[in-house]
C-alpha cells in the first residue's frame, strides 16, 4: 500500500506543467442578486435566480415561477438547479423560473407565531414567531420584483422543506391566494402541539374557492412530526375547499428526515407539471418491430399535439406491457413514487 502511494506521488510530481489542468472557466447555473427589504430584519437577501434555456430560444414566452425557501446559494437553491436543469435533458416536466431565498435566521424568519416562545427559544436558539413578516416580504416585495423583472406568466409556487416546509403549509392555510401550488416536503407539523394539522378544517372553512394544488409527502418520522401531516390529510380528505386538489406521498419506508428533499422535489415537479410524449416503436437492432411505412391512423396520431388535456395517464409500468396498443399515442406517465391518496389528476 505504502508502495503504491509513493508511486502515485512521484507520478503527479514528475507530470509537466504544460499536461496539467490549466485555464479553466467558471461553471454559473444561475445569477444572484441582493434584495433589499424594508420588511425583514437586516434589510438585505442574495435571490439566486435560475432561467430554463426555453427563456432565451422562445423570447416571447412566458413562465411559471417556483419559490425555494431557504434557497440561498450555500443551501439549497444549488441542488433543485440541478432537478431543474436534468428537465432540460429528459423534458419529463415543463420549465420554469427558478428563485431562491436566502434564509438568514430561519428558525425566527420561518416559524410562525406560538403562544409561549420560551421552549422553542431553548430548543431553536431563535425567537419564533417571523413567518407573518416573511409573507408580507414576498407578497409585498419579492415577487413584484421578479415579475417586474422576467417573463412570469403568474403562476407561482412555494417549495419547501422541514421548517419550511411548515411555512408553506401555514401559508397555505393563512393566505391561499398568496400562491398556486404548495411544496410541503416533511413539513415541521409538530409545532405547536400539531396546530396546523389539528385547526387545518377550521381553516380551510374559511377559504374561497380557487384553483390551488399541494403536494404533500413524509419520510420516517414519528411522533408529532408525523401526526401532525396526517391530521392534515384527514382535513384534506373531509374538508378541502373548491378547487384545491392535492397529494400525499408516504415515503416512510424508504427514505429519512435527511434524504427525502431531494427524490421529493423532482416527484413534486413531474407531478404538478408533467409534460406529455409519445411511446416510439423500437428499432429492430433492439427488439422492435420490422420497419413498415406508417399508416394513416399512425400519422393522424404524430401529428396531433401533445397536450396535457389530451394524454392518457399512465405509469410507465402500463406503458410497457401496453406498448403495441398505444404507439404514436400523447401519455402523460406517472413517474416516481405512487401516492398514497389524493385528488390530484382526478
Amino acid at each position: 500500500m505504502i508502495r503504491q502511494l509513493l508511486g502515485a506521488l512521484a507520478l503527479v510530481a514528475g507530470t509537466p506543467a504544460s499536461a496539467q489542468l490549466q485555464d479553466g472557466e467558471p461553471f454559473a447555473i444561475a445569477t444572484t442578486y441582493t434584495v433589499v427589504s424594508k420588511i425583514l430584519e437586516g434589510g438585505e437577501r442574495k435571490v439566486s435566480v435560475r432561467l430554463p434555456v426555453e427563456y432565451e430560444s422562445e423570447p416571447d414566452r412566458r413562465f411559471p415561477v417556483v419559490y425555494v425557501l431557504d434557497g440561498g446559494p450555500d443551501q439549497d437553491f444549488a441542488h433543485i438547479a440541478g432537478i431543474a436543469q436534468s428537465r432540460e435533458m429528459n423534458y419529463s416536466f415543463e420549465p420554469f423560473i427558478l428563485v431562491g431565498i436566502e434564509s438568514v435566521n430561519r428558525r425566527h424568519e420561518l416559524a410562525p407565531p406560538v403562544v409561549d416562545p420560551v421552549p422553542y427559544e431553548e430548543m431553536l436558539r431563535a425567537v419564533p414567531g417571523g413567518s407573518p413578516d416573511y409573507r408580507r416580504f414576498l407578497a409585498e416585495e419579492l415577487k413584484p420584483l421578479v415579475e417586474a423583472t422576467f417573463r412570469t406568466d403568474g403562476h407561482d409556487a412555494i417549495m419547501g422543506e422541514s421548517l419550511a416546509a411548515l411555512f408553506v403549509v401555514e401559508t397555505l392555510l393563512e393566505t391561499p391566494e398568496l400562491f398556486d401550488d404548495y411544496i410541503a416536503i416533511s413539513p415541521s407539523l409538530w409545532w405547536e402541539g400539531m396546530k396546523y394539522g389539528r385547526e387545518a378544517g377550521a381553516y380551510f372553512a374559511r377559504h374561497e374557492a380557487g384553483n390551488r394544488r399541494l403536494y404533500l409527502t413524509t419520510a420516517n418520522e414519528g411522533d408529532w412530526h408525523r401526526e401532525g401531516a396526517e391530521r392534515l390529510v384527514q382535513a384534506l380528505r373531509t374538508d378541502a375547499p373548491d378547487g384545491l386538489t392535492w397529494t400525499f406521498v408516504d415515503a416512510g419506508e424508504t427514505e429519512t428526515h435527511g434524504t427525502l428533499y431531494h427524490p421529493m422535489a423532482l416527484d413534486a415537479f413531474r407531478a404538478l407539471y408533467g409534460t406529455p410524449g409519445r411511446e416510439y416503436k423500437g428499432h429492430p437492432l433492439i427488439g422492435g418491430p420490422a420497419i413498415t411505412e406508417r399508416s394513416a391512423a399512425e400519422n393522424a396520431l404524430l401529428e396531433q399535439e401533445c397536450a396535457r388535456e389530451n394524454s392518457e395517464p399512465m405509469t410507465p409500468g402500463t406503458a410497457e406491457r401496453s406498448r403495441e396498443a398505444i404507439y404514436y399515442r400523447c401519455l402523460l406517465l406517472d413517474l416516481g413514487p405512487v401516492p398514497r391518496e389524493g385528488t390530484l389528476g382526478q
